[in-house]
């Protein structure tokens, strides 16, 4: 069989498998929303996807790794390179307003306050995608040149409070050693895009995303007699108005965008009294991990010196959470094509950055990686009218499914085929 009747064999084999795991891969999903677990406390979900890999013959299936991961490595027929698939597992806390008969009811606690549990953000597909992709690659094994690396990850909406997790812990305890991962690819449901696309780009592809809290102290007085005291309500207000000078003067936006945004604005709680405090808290995202330096900088600089110059002091936290999440361009390069091939020209599509953050940046910081989304919403709804995600009314169309089994399938088998030399 000459190279491509050989392709032309193996797209066949994957998109057969895939018809065929599309009702088991939607009776997964099912089954995770109704039962959403939050970040670090996965361990239905974990129980799940380990006695699957068990189930499949993977020669590998390690648990609890950063507290409720999963990690089962499957190894082909022939000799070659490691390449991983990673899923995220974790839901969010918020009440479901959804009306699908699997919708979540489950109730839990985040921080020590009560919430609701749902999965707003598609990780239930996440995690039934890459189950049906296990399934596929253990019944072609004689056609895996190399090793399959499945990373099933915990808390990738953060851990709780005190906690470590997510994606970097997974890689301090291993998940990309024994054999070495050289690659790793990742997808994401998005209401952003009809069920049946795939949406990629090169380069910076999710932004960097951190929280920066501001105290702002005052001196407290009458309300009627302010020049008796400090006001920490005008100077926080004009920290706000200063903060907006950072994008606008100070960033280069012809390299990439940047965002700073305050969210939220505290002080006082009497019309008549001027408060001792003020604070102030938002985010920080950004394309470029320059920018991110000298954006955290200004903030800090900004914030002190208008304070200083009303009478007030500030105190600056940033708490720097997700990188920028960057697609390895050869990688992506490499990739299109295959995707194309196995998935059809109209269904690949490039698509604009995103100011969302994902904590895939930590894998793609120490090896190759190629993350992209799945297009999830009716293909009879207008997208923009679409509830995004982390909204209680998340929807995904299940149709979106056997796309995203094909595409990581696809791109796990000939990932390895081309790069038997590493070896």
């Amino acid at each position: 069989m000459n190279a491509p009747d050989a392709i032309f064999a193996t797209d066949k084999l994957i998109a057969d498998h895939a018809e065929r795991m599309e009702m088991p891969v939607i009776a997964w999903r099912r089954d995770i929303h109704a039962n959403p677990e939050l970040g670090n406390r996965e361990f239905r979900t974990g129980k799940l996807v380990a006695e699957h890999l068990r189930a499949l013959g993977f020669d590998q299936v390690q648990e609890k790794v950063a507290h409720t991961g999963v990690v089962g490595l499957l190894k082909g027929g022939k000799p070659g390179p490691c390449v991983a698939l990673r899923a995220d597992m974790d839901a969010l806390p918020v009440v479901e307003e959804t009306d699908v008969p699997f919708k979540s009811t489950v109730r839990s606690e985040w921080n020590g306050v009560a919430c609701g549990v749902m999965h707003a953000c598609g990780h239930d597909a996440h995690v039934a995608i890459l189950m049906g992709v296990a399934t596929v690659l253990s019944n072609m094994r004689e056609h895996i040149s190399g090793s399959v690396k499945f990373i099933f990850q915990p808390a990738e909406e953060m851990p709780p409070e005190g906690e470590d997790g997510g994606a970097r812990m997974m890689i301090d305890e291993g998940c990309l050693h024994n054999p070495k991962v050289e690659a790793i690819f990742g997808l994401h449901m998005s209401s952003k895009m009809h069920a049946g696309k795939l949406g990629f780009r090169a380069g910076p592809y999710m932004a960097s995303a951190d929280l920066f809290r501001i105290f702002v102290r005052g001196k407290q007085t009458h309300g009627a007699q302010p020049w008796s005291g400090v006001d920490p309500i005008v100077v926080g207000s004009q920290i706000v108005m200063g903060l907006q000078t950072v994008v606008s003067r100070k960033v280069n936006l012809t390299e990439e965008p940047a965002v700073v945004t305050v969210g939220s604005f505290q002080s006082g709680n009497r019309a008549n009294i001027i408060p001792e405090e003020a604070s102030m808290e938002g985010t920080i995202r950004t394309f470029n991990e320059g920018h991110r330096e000298d954006i955290h900088r200004f903030v800090e600089k900004i914030a002190k010196l208008i304070a200083e110059s009303g009478g007030a002091t500030a105190h600056v936290h940033i708490n720097r959470g997700y990188p920028v999440t960057v697609n390895d361009t050869g990688l992506v390069e490499w990739a299109v094509p295959h995707l194309k091939r196995a998935l059809g020209d109209d269904s690949v599509v490039e698509i604009p950055k995103t100011c969302g953050g994902e904590d895939f940046a930590f894998y793609q910081q120490k090896i190759p990686g190629f993350f992209f989304h799945i297009g999830c919403t009716p293909v009879d709804q207008v997208c923009k009218h679409a509830a995004p995600g982390h909204s209680p009314r998340f929807y995904i169309d299940e149709s979106s499914l056997p796309l995203g089994v094909k595409a990581m399938s696809t791109l796990a088998l000939d990932w390895l085929a081309a790069n038997q030399s590493q070896s």
